[in-house]
Protein backbone atom coordinates (compact mmCIF):
# COMPACT_ATOMS: atom_id res chain seq x y z
CA UNK A 1 0.00 0.00 0.00
CA UNK A 2 1.34 3.42 -0.93
CA UNK A 3 2.48 5.57 1.94
CA UNK A 4 0.57 8.76 2.65
CA UNK A 5 2.34 11.91 1.62
CA UNK A 6 3.23 14.32 4.37
CA UNK A 7 4.22 17.40 2.44
CA UNK A 8 4.75 20.49 4.58
CA UNK A 9 4.80 23.57 2.30
CA UNK A 10 6.68 25.58 4.93
CA UNK A 11 9.42 23.02 5.59
CA UNK A 12 11.40 24.27 2.57
CA UNK A 13 11.95 27.57 4.41
CA UNK A 14 13.31 26.00 7.60
CA UNK A 15 16.78 27.23 8.51
CA UNK A 16 18.85 24.28 9.70
CA UNK A 17 22.48 24.00 10.83
CA UNK A 18 24.47 21.93 8.34
CA UNK A 19 27.08 20.66 10.77
CA UNK A 20 24.87 20.64 13.85
CA UNK A 21 24.47 23.40 16.42
CA UNK A 22 26.68 21.98 19.19
CA UNK A 23 30.00 23.70 19.97
CA UNK A 24 29.13 26.68 17.81
CA UNK A 25 28.83 29.23 20.60
CA UNK A 26 30.43 32.66 20.50
CA UNK A 27 29.82 35.20 23.28
CA UNK A 28 26.65 33.33 24.22
CA UNK A 29 25.29 33.26 20.66
CA UNK A 30 25.00 30.23 18.41
CA UNK A 31 26.81 30.84 15.10
CA UNK A 32 26.21 27.48 13.45
CA UNK A 33 26.66 27.44 9.66
CA UNK A 34 23.16 27.05 8.22
CA UNK A 35 21.68 26.14 4.87
CA UNK A 36 20.74 29.80 4.41
CA UNK A 37 24.35 30.89 4.94
CA UNK A 38 25.52 28.17 2.54
CA UNK A 39 23.29 29.37 -0.28
CA UNK A 40 24.24 32.99 0.32
CA UNK A 41 27.88 31.91 0.00
CA UNK A 42 27.12 29.91 -3.17
CA UNK A 43 25.28 32.89 -4.66
CA UNK A 44 28.18 35.22 -3.84
CA UNK A 45 30.78 32.88 -5.36
CA UNK A 46 28.77 32.31 -8.54
CA UNK A 47 28.13 36.05 -8.89
CA UNK A 48 31.85 36.77 -8.44
CA UNK A 49 32.71 34.16 -11.09
CA UNK A 50 30.11 35.63 -13.46
CA UNK A 51 31.44 39.17 -13.11
CA UNK A 52 35.12 38.15 -13.16
CA UNK A 53 34.58 36.17 -16.36
CA UNK A 54 33.18 39.26 -18.08
CA UNK A 55 35.99 41.66 -17.16
CA UNK A 56 38.50 40.57 -19.79
CA UNK A 57 38.18 43.91 -21.66
CA UNK A 58 38.72 42.28 -25.03
CA UNK A 59 38.58 44.50 -28.13
CA UNK A 60 36.04 42.11 -29.63
CA UNK A 61 33.99 41.04 -26.59
CA UNK A 62 32.83 37.47 -26.30
CA UNK A 63 29.34 36.42 -25.25
CA UNK A 64 30.22 36.30 -21.55
CA UNK A 65 31.74 39.78 -21.58
CA UNK A 66 28.79 41.13 -23.56
CA UNK A 67 26.36 39.64 -21.04
CA UNK A 68 28.11 41.28 -18.07
CA UNK A 69 28.39 44.58 -19.92
CA UNK A 70 24.70 44.39 -20.85
CA UNK A 71 23.70 44.04 -17.20
CA UNK A 72 26.04 46.87 -16.21
CA UNK A 73 24.67 49.11 -18.95
CA UNK A 74 21.14 48.23 -17.91
CA UNK A 75 21.79 49.36 -14.33
CA UNK A 76 23.65 52.46 -15.53
CA UNK A 77 20.67 53.47 -17.70
CA UNK A 78 18.28 52.76 -14.82
CA UNK A 79 20.19 55.08 -12.48
CA UNK A 80 20.66 57.81 -15.06
CA UNK A 81 16.93 57.78 -15.82
CA UNK A 82 15.94 58.01 -12.14
CA UNK A 83 18.76 60.03 -10.57
CA UNK A 84 20.66 61.70 -13.41
CA UNK A 85 24.40 61.94 -13.85
CA UNK A 86 24.81 61.78 -10.06
CA UNK A 87 23.50 58.23 -10.17
CA UNK A 88 26.62 56.85 -11.86
CA UNK A 89 28.47 56.53 -8.55
CA UNK A 90 25.78 54.16 -7.30
CA UNK A 91 26.20 51.71 -10.21
CA UNK A 92 28.42 49.28 -8.22
CA UNK A 93 25.94 49.10 -5.34
CA UNK A 94 22.74 48.80 -7.38
CA UNK A 95 24.39 46.36 -9.80
CA UNK A 96 25.55 44.15 -6.90
CA UNK A 97 22.12 44.37 -5.26
CA UNK A 98 20.25 43.51 -8.46
CA UNK A 99 22.53 40.64 -9.47
CA UNK A 100 22.68 39.17 -5.95
CA UNK A 101 18.88 39.07 -5.69
CA UNK A 102 18.52 37.75 -9.26
CA UNK A 103 21.03 34.94 -8.71
CA UNK A 104 19.47 34.07 -5.34
CA UNK A 105 15.95 33.92 -6.78
CA UNK A 106 16.95 31.76 -9.75
CA UNK A 107 19.18 29.40 -7.76
CA UNK A 108 16.25 28.73 -5.43
CA UNK A 109 14.32 27.36 -8.42
CA UNK A 110 17.03 25.07 -9.77
CA UNK A 111 16.33 21.38 -9.03
CA UNK A 112 19.62 20.00 -7.79
CA UNK A 113 20.35 16.25 -7.50
CA UNK A 114 21.60 16.64 -3.93
CA UNK A 115 18.56 15.40 -2.02
CA UNK A 116 20.39 12.13 -1.33
CA UNK A 117 22.79 13.95 0.99
CA UNK A 118 20.10 16.09 2.56
CA UNK A 119 20.86 19.25 0.56
CA UNK A 120 18.24 21.00 -1.51
CA UNK A 121 17.95 24.38 -3.20
CA UNK A 122 17.17 27.08 -0.65
CA UNK A 123 15.65 30.47 -1.51
CA UNK A 124 16.97 32.75 1.21
CA UNK A 125 15.18 35.75 -0.33
CA UNK A 126 11.98 34.09 0.96
CA UNK A 127 13.10 35.13 4.46
CA UNK A 128 12.24 38.61 5.66
CA UNK A 129 15.41 38.72 7.77
CA UNK A 130 17.43 38.67 4.53
CA UNK A 131 15.31 40.99 2.41
CA UNK A 132 14.90 43.30 5.39
CA UNK A 133 18.67 43.65 5.78
CA UNK A 134 19.02 44.42 2.05
CA UNK A 135 16.30 47.07 2.40
CA UNK A 136 17.97 48.58 5.49
CA UNK A 137 21.24 48.84 3.54
CA UNK A 138 19.49 50.98 0.91
CA UNK A 139 17.67 52.99 3.58
CA UNK A 140 20.99 53.65 5.36
CA UNK A 141 22.53 54.97 2.13
CA UNK A 142 19.53 57.27 1.68
CA UNK A 143 19.90 58.69 5.19
CA UNK A 144 23.69 59.08 4.98
CA UNK A 145 23.57 60.75 1.55
CA UNK A 146 20.59 62.92 2.48
CA UNK A 147 22.07 64.36 5.68
CA UNK A 148 25.63 64.50 4.28
CA UNK A 149 24.58 66.46 1.20
CA UNK A 150 21.71 68.56 2.54
CA UNK A 151 22.07 68.63 6.33
CA UNK A 152 18.86 69.43 8.17
CA UNK A 153 17.39 70.69 4.90
CA UNK A 154 16.84 66.97 4.19
CA UNK A 155 13.69 67.25 6.32
CA UNK A 156 12.17 69.37 3.55
CA UNK A 157 11.63 66.05 1.76
CA UNK A 158 8.66 65.50 4.07
CA UNK A 159 7.00 68.79 3.09
CA UNK A 160 5.92 68.63 -0.59
CA UNK A 161 6.51 71.78 -2.61
CA UNK A 162 3.55 74.12 -2.48
CA UNK A 163 2.09 72.75 0.75
CA UNK A 164 0.04 75.50 2.51
CA UNK A 165 1.59 76.60 5.81
CA UNK A 166 -1.39 75.50 7.97
CA UNK A 167 -1.18 71.97 6.45
CA UNK A 168 2.50 71.42 7.26
CA UNK A 169 1.87 70.07 10.82
CA UNK A 170 -0.47 67.48 9.26
CA UNK A 171 1.51 66.61 6.11
CA UNK A 172 4.95 66.41 7.75
CA UNK A 173 4.23 63.46 10.14
CA UNK A 174 2.33 61.60 7.42
CA UNK A 175 5.24 61.92 4.98
CA UNK A 176 7.74 61.04 7.72
CA UNK A 177 5.88 57.86 8.69
CA UNK A 178 5.57 56.91 5.02
CA UNK A 179 9.33 57.42 4.63
CA UNK A 180 10.14 55.30 7.68
CA UNK A 181 7.99 52.45 6.35
CA UNK A 182 9.98 52.30 3.09
CA UNK A 183 12.52 49.67 4.22
CA UNK A 184 9.70 47.52 5.61
CA UNK A 185 7.67 47.62 2.39
CA UNK A 186 10.78 47.18 0.22
CA UNK A 187 11.88 44.04 2.05
CA UNK A 188 8.33 42.70 2.47
CA UNK A 189 7.54 42.87 -1.26
CA UNK A 190 10.44 40.60 -2.26
CA UNK A 191 9.92 38.24 0.67
CA UNK A 192 6.20 37.73 0.02
CA UNK A 193 6.60 37.27 -3.75
CA UNK A 194 9.26 34.58 -3.40
CA UNK A 195 7.57 32.75 -0.52
CA UNK A 196 4.15 32.67 -2.21
CA UNK A 197 5.50 31.11 -5.40
CA UNK A 198 7.44 28.40 -3.61
CA UNK A 199 4.51 27.54 -1.33
CA UNK A 200 2.27 27.19 -4.38
CA UNK A 201 4.75 24.85 -6.07
CA UNK A 202 4.95 22.72 -2.92
CA UNK A 203 1.15 22.52 -2.65
CA UNK A 204 0.87 21.43 -6.30
CA UNK A 205 3.56 18.81 -5.68
CA UNK A 206 1.50 17.45 -2.77
CA UNK A 207 -1.55 17.22 -5.07
CA UNK A 208 0.47 15.14 -7.52
CA UNK A 209 1.74 12.79 -4.80
CA UNK A 210 -1.68 12.37 -3.17
CA UNK A 211 -3.40 11.80 -6.51
CA UNK A 212 -0.83 9.18 -7.51
CA UNK A 213 -1.26 7.37 -4.20
CA UNK A 214 -5.05 7.43 -4.59
CA UNK A 215 -4.97 5.40 -7.81
CA UNK A 216 -4.64 5.76 -11.60
CA UNK A 217 -8.03 7.50 -11.93
CA UNK A 218 -7.21 10.26 -9.46
CA UNK A 219 -3.71 10.45 -10.89
CA UNK A 220 -5.09 11.22 -14.34
CA UNK A 221 -7.87 13.53 -13.09
CA UNK A 222 -5.87 15.59 -10.57
CA UNK A 223 -2.21 14.63 -10.89
CA UNK A 224 -1.71 15.38 -14.58
CA UNK A 225 -3.43 18.83 -14.53
CA UNK A 226 -1.48 19.70 -11.38
CA UNK A 227 1.77 18.70 -13.06
CA UNK A 228 0.98 20.83 -16.13
CA UNK A 229 0.04 23.75 -13.90
CA UNK A 230 3.23 23.25 -11.91
CA UNK A 231 5.32 23.59 -15.09
CA UNK A 232 3.50 26.83 -15.90
CA UNK A 233 4.06 28.16 -12.38
CA UNK A 234 7.77 27.29 -12.63
CA UNK A 235 8.03 29.36 -15.82
CA UNK A 236 6.16 32.19 -14.11
CA UNK A 237 8.47 31.99 -11.10
CA UNK A 238 11.51 32.45 -13.35
CA UNK A 239 9.88 35.62 -14.66
CA UNK A 240 9.01 36.75 -11.12
CA UNK A 241 12.62 36.15 -10.05
CA UNK A 242 13.81 38.71 -12.58
CA UNK A 243 10.96 41.15 -12.01
CA UNK A 244 11.45 41.21 -8.24
CA UNK A 245 15.19 41.85 -8.60
CA UNK A 246 14.39 44.69 -10.99
CA UNK A 247 11.70 46.18 -8.74
CA UNK A 248 14.05 46.10 -5.75
CA UNK A 249 16.78 47.86 -7.75
CA UNK A 250 14.32 50.36 -9.22
CA UNK A 251 12.80 51.34 -5.87
CA UNK A 252 16.27 51.58 -4.34
CA UNK A 253 17.31 54.01 -7.09
CA UNK A 254 14.13 56.06 -6.59
CA UNK A 255 14.75 56.31 -2.84
CA UNK A 256 18.36 57.34 -3.43
CA UNK A 257 17.10 59.95 -5.90
CA UNK A 258 15.07 61.52 -3.07
CA UNK A 259 18.27 61.86 -1.03
CA UNK A 260 20.24 63.28 -3.95
CA UNK A 261 17.70 65.71 -5.41
CA UNK A 262 15.12 66.28 -2.63
CA UNK A 263 12.00 66.24 -4.81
Amino acid sequence: MAAESKVDPMHQFAIEPIFGSANWELAGYNIAFTNSALWMAITTVLLWIFVAGGMKRELVPGRWQMMVESFTSFIDDLLEANIGKEGRKYVPYIFSLFMFILFANILGLVPLPLAMVGLHAFTFTAHFTITGVLAIMTFSIVLIVGFWKHGFHFFSLFVPHGTPLPMIPVIFPIELISFLFRPFSLGLRLFVAMMAGHVLLEVLASFIIDASNAGPGWGAFIGIPSFVLMIGICALEILVAGIQAYVFALLSSLYINDAENLH
